[in-house]
């Protein structure tokens, strides 16, 4: 087994001149060195071409730009595009195995994040008893910083309050405790996995719930990733405040007879991720699905009812 395998490092920019300088600063730095950075642009207006094609020009063999197209596909499809280009481009890209990292424009990666996470990958594919490669994701926990890099918590999972020890794949299917900046995938993943489905909400959790239904999850508990907090973020992070049983708005979103958008979308995701994959899923974890699918009703009583049973399915 090669013990330092070339991975590409997937990035995708959109308007990103503010912060990408310290984030491919901090790539650059890394303590592992074998990569490239493949990064597509997403319709930027701004800067960004002109700042990606610099660091190109002076690091030629650190960067793999892809051609502009202009389009604007979204966080989640701009990275499945950049997954099946890996892997049709795996050789003239240098890579014997696609082994993939995300990264965000705006972060700031600690300097052994590479290595770190290389080093669990490959202990986990040692572990392998078959001899066809499993699919496994390697994540980790992240600090959250401001936006000037001041400290706001020294975990994102506890911030968050993230639930990290739900990763079965029926409690994922509702509720996702992977973070994509942090992710690392090896080529089996990859490749289950893409193209990452229209419905999916996010690329990350759609490649959460394919580790989790035919590989491996498996959680760094360090933070590797300064996710920097500011008012452009996709998603942001948010401080978990515990539901209190006794006040009126817990009482309101449990009988309130308005559907919930987000349940709807894990809804739909959900029934999606059984057309594709259910033949090769046992019948528990079809059965979580569908009860997950059923999240879609349009009254919100049933669609918190469902919610409730899934959770403890």
């Amino acid at each position: 087994m090669i013990t330092d395998p070339k991975i590409a490092i997937l990035l995708s920019t959109y308007n990103g001149t503010k912060y990408l300088e310290e984030q491919l600063d901090s790539i650059l730095n890394q303590t592992y060195s074998n990569y490239v950075i493949v990064a597509r642009d997403d319709g930027s207006y701004d800067d960004t071409i002109q700042l990606l094609n610099k660091y190109a020009k002076k690091f030629t063999d650190k960067f793999h730009l892809l051609e502009r197209d202009s389009l604007n596909r979204g966080a989640s499809d701009s990275f499945s595009y950049l997954i099946e280009y890996v892997l049709e481009n795996k050789q003239s890209l240098g890579l014997e195995s696609a082994y993939m990292m995300f990264c965000d424009q705006d972060d700031i990666w600690s300097l052994e994040k590479i290595h770190k996470q290389i080093d669990e990958m490959l202990k986990v594919e040692k572990q392998q008893t078959g001899t066809k490669p499993i699919p496994v994701l390697i994540h980790s926990n992240l600090r959250v910083v401001s936006e000037e890099k001041s400290l706001i918590a020294e975990s994102f999972v506890h911030y968050q309050g993230l639930e990290i020890e739900r990763n079965r794949f029926t409690n994922l299917v509702i509720s996702n405790v992977v973070t994509g900046c942090t992710v690392f995938i090896n080529e089996a993943l990859a490749r289950k996995a893409v193209p990452v489905s229209k419905e999916a909400i996010m690329h990350d959790w759609w490649l959460s719930l394919v580790a989790s239904a035919f590989g491996k999850l498996v959680f760094i508990d360090a933070p590797l990733v300064s996710y920097r907090q500011h008012d452009t973020n996709a998603i942001g992070a948010k401080e978990f405040v515990k539901s209190t049983p006794v006040g009126r708005s817990f009482w309101q979103k449990t009988l309130g007879c308005k559907s919930n958008a987000h349940l709807s979308e894990v809804a739909r995701q959900a029934a999606d991720f059984r057309n594709r994959f259910g033949q090769e899923l046992t019948t528990h974890d079809n059965i979580g699905l569908q009860i997950s699918s059923c999240m879609g009703a349009k009254v919100g009583i049933l669609q918190r009812i469902f919610y409730r049973i899934a959770r403890r399915f």
